[in-house]
């Protein structure tokens, strides 16, 4: 606070009113509303005597009953003009400011505060210095007053033709939009000079924050100016699409779009990409080819299942029953998905369990999946593999390319609705790899349980989470899925049906849903036993059941034809009537011979369509040592029979032939059914026990089957697929099954109606197989 050289005088007992967020300069002229009861107490006493007023700011306005300390010591003593009382009780008085003043002493009353005050005037005499600071705050002034464009020219041209230089900083410092802190910061400068100094630095911060607030004004009407016509062109797009019958077009669309990425769920990272893709497509033209290409790729990221899922039921009698209602027999299967149940009931989560499911075709394989959907209460989709020989089928193409799509996955993910389906990839092994890429190795990062919760695809760019599906495959063969794929799988092996199996099958699921879908009621049909065990043994020859449904569905077709002719209201099948049906027998049951053969022994195989038996034959002539091997024989099998007849040769002693009985014939191995391809090493003990046959004269006993790889020391080796191979065994109508001892384990795998009816001869060694095969023994 600066001390004026020129004090007039003191006054005492002055009137106290203290004003909230406002302050008077001395030579303002001010109207006031008053209304706490002490400052209008103050008022009054005011002008019963002679007007005299002092006015004080509160520091903080929010106080109110003030007391010394909430206000200013410097104020303003006034003199009140004129005071009217309001409808609402409060005064409202126009004062005129005299002077600076300054509290020296508060006097407080019950009613009111009176001050004693010192007070400062204004010294009007003018020097150089003055007069200069004077124009140069004018200068300011009057430039700011432009700028500002909220000061009046009536009020410039006022200020410009005030001499006194006190009263000029006044009258300026309150046309200025300064805060109540910064007035009284004026107020308290006594000193003209230092008040005309402290106001010129004021102004000119003031025309600068001035300068800036016109550029930002200027550049917020530019960008609002941008926006209304942007908004205008919007309405009339709209009016032009209503006129049009477009309704909403392209902008509804685009909210449309917006919203539905918002309710997708899709991760942060991902909406960003969805986002910023939509900004892209509403700036682009509608007739731009890319905005087609934006339009698609934003509609399929909103339209995979981000985060919906089902809940599963995790009832394991439930599935239980589901499975065992669709299915008979399959019981590994049906144990396996039991037990996913039970673990997923003890756990909240679990990644989804990857399972293949080998077998022959017609053993139920696509239909049990759809079955193991429906127990869990998942989504099913089903996704067939076979044929596809390009990567871009499971992993999408790029989205450069014209016509770009998402892989195979992808597609079946936005079709399930949810992320957690059960999803079938239907014949896996008869997938290939050309030019265009490996699509088993596209694979792999599918079925990784430890990669696929951020499987990419290369249309959508953007990892999805694949850890909560479901994936069974389903294979014939398993010899052409590649090593890694088939590692990152559960291999569950189905074979094919005992005939028991079948039949039951047949009356349950079978000839049921034929007599619906040809329109047979239960009482226009019947089928007995005996005709559904004759077709089953002489009308079908597979490891599943899918002939069968075939044969099952011409028979109802003939009976439909029947009942509607009229000949017959009810038919009845029987042995006789099928063959009246159907024709004669297509296949003999029981392959094995009638009587004991010398060179001809039965074989078991395993095929990708089942067991089946193999008859081997051989014929010695004279010659030259000379094999020949026929049947269309693959080169595993060729080695096979080279094998056989080096260990053969190396028994001549025990079979009593010359030394160079071998140099003086021809040997012929032939395995009939010469157009279908075979293969693999188990066939050795046959082809060896067929060749000692042959040469010894004895011959084999027909209810004898055989299967075992044979070394060149004799050893029989183990084999695969034994299951299969006792399932063809009985078929065929044989009793015993030679095998090697290191199966037996395999032997618990075999039904219990099949293990029963045959009997199964341990071997180690080839000896021990002719010893039991041949007739008369070795």
């Amino acid at each position: 606070m600066e001390v004026n050289t020129r004090v007039k005088n003191t006054k005492e007992k002055i009137p106290l009113l203290p004003l909230r967020g406002l302050l008077v300069y001395p030579s303002m002229v001010l109207h006031i509303d008053v209304g706490r009861e002490r400052s209008v107490a103050a008022l009054e006493h005011a002008m019963l005597n002679d007007s005299h007023i002092f006015l004080a700011t509160q520091k903080d306005m929010r106080v109110e009953a003030p007391d010394k300390k909430d206000l200013y010591s410097v104020g303003t003593f006034a003199i009140i003009k004129q005071m009217l009382k309001l409808p609402n009780g409060t005064l409202r008085i126009l004062v005129e400011g005299v002077c600076r003043g300054q509290v020296k002493k508060y006097h407080e009353d019950e009613t009111f505060t009176f001050v004693d005050i010192e007070l400062f005037e204004d010294d009007p005499h003018k020097d150089a210095e003055t007069e200069a600071l004077m124009r140069t705050l004018l200068t300011y002034f009057e430039k700011y007053a432009k700028t500002s464009n909220k000061i009046t020219s009536e009020t410039i041209e006022s200020v410009m033709d005030i001499e006194d230089p006190g009263r000029l900083t006044d009258v300026i410092s309150s046309h200025l939009p300064f805060k109540v802190v910064e007035k009284q910061e004026i107020l308290n400068i006594f000193n003209v000079k230092k008040r005309l100094d402290h106001l010129i630095i004021r102004l000119h911060d003031e025309q600068e924050v001035l300068n800036l607030e016109k550029k930002i004004n200027t550049k917020v009407k530019q960008a609002m100016e941008r926006t209304q016509k942007e908004y205008f062109l919007r309405e009339q797009m709209k009016a032009i699409q209503t006129e049009l019958g477009d309704r909403d077009g392209k902008t509804g669309e685009v909210a449309d779009l917006r919203k539905r990425i918002e309710a997708s769920g899709m991760p942060e990272s991902t909406s960003k990409v969805a986002y910023k893709e939509l900004d892209r497509y509403e700036k682009l033209p509608a007739a731009s080819a890319e905005s087609g290409v934006i339009r698609n790729y934003v509609e399929w990221l909103v339209s995979i299942p981000w985060s919906e899922t089902t809940t599963d039921r995790l009832d394991v009698a439930y599935a239980e029953e589901i499975l065992n209602r669709d299915h008979d027999g399959l019981e590994k299967v049906k144990e396996r998905v039991l037990e996913y149940l039970s673990v997923r009931q003890l756990m909240n989560s679990l990644r989804g369990p990857i399972l293949c499911l080998a077998g022959p075709p017609g053993v139920g394989k696509t239909s049990l999946a759809r079955s193991i959907a429906e127990s869990l209460d998942r989504k099913f989709i089903r996704v067939s593999l076979g044929g596809v020989r390009d990567e871009s089928e499971i992993r999408g193409h790029r989205r450069t390319y014209v016509g770009a799509m998402p892989g195979r996955i992808i597609q079946g993910m936005k079709k399930a609705g949810t992320k957690n389906p059960v999803f079938l990839l239907d014949e896996i092994d008869k997938m290939s790899n050309d030019f265009r890429g490996d699509p088993s190795a596209a694979m792999l990062e599918v079925l990784d349980p430890e990669q696929n919760n951020s499987f990419s695809d290369h249309y959508i760019e953007e990892p999805y989470d694949l850890s909560n599906v479901l994936f069974i495959a389903t294979a014939n063969d398993l010899s052409t899925i590649p090593g890694p794929l088939l590692d990152r799988m559960e291999v569950i092996s189905i074979a094919g049906y005992t005939e028991m199996e079948k039949m039951d099958i047949a009356k349950n699921h079978l000839i049921p849903k034929q007599m619906k879908e040809h329109g047979l009621k239960k009482s226009q049909l019947v089928m007995k036993e005996e005709a559904i065990l004759d077709l089953i043994r002489y009308y079908t020859r597979e490891a599943g059941v899918r002939s069968l449904e075939r044969q099952v569905a011409t028979v109802c077709r003939k009976v439909a034809k029947v009942i509607v002719s009229g000949e017959k209201k009810r038919v009845t099948i029987n042995a006789k009537t099928l063959v009246d049906m159907l024709g004669k027998h297509r296949f003999r049951y029981g392959q094995a011979e009638t009587e004991n053969q010398i060179g001809i022994a039965t074989g078991l195989a395993y095929t990708t369509v089942g067991g089946d038996t193999l008859q081997i034959e051989v014929s010695l002539t004279p010659g030259k040592g000379k094999l020949q091997l026929t049947g269309k024989l693959g080169d595993v099998m060729k080695e096979s029979a080279q094998t056989a007849l080096s260990y053969v040769r190396s028994l001549t002693h025990k079979l009593g032939i010359d030394a160079d009985y071998f140099d003086l014939h021809d040997l012929h191995i032939h395995v009939p059914e010469g157009a279908v391809p075979k293969d693999g090493p188990s066939a050795g003990i046959t082809m060896a026990t067929a060749i000692v046959s042959a040469i010894t004269n004895k011959p084999i006993k027909r209810e004898i089957g055989m299967t075992g790889e044979i070394t060149l020391r004799g050893r029989v080796l183990p084999i695969g697929g034994l299951k299969e191979k006792s399932l063809s065994a009985h078929r065929a109508g044989l009793t015993t099954i030679i095998i090697p001892r290191d199966n037996e384990r395999d032997i618990d795998d075999i039904p219990v109606s099949i293990r029963e009816q045959l009997t199964f001869k341990l071997v180690s060694q080839a000896e021990e197989v002719l010893a039991l095969a041949l007739d008369g023994g070795f």
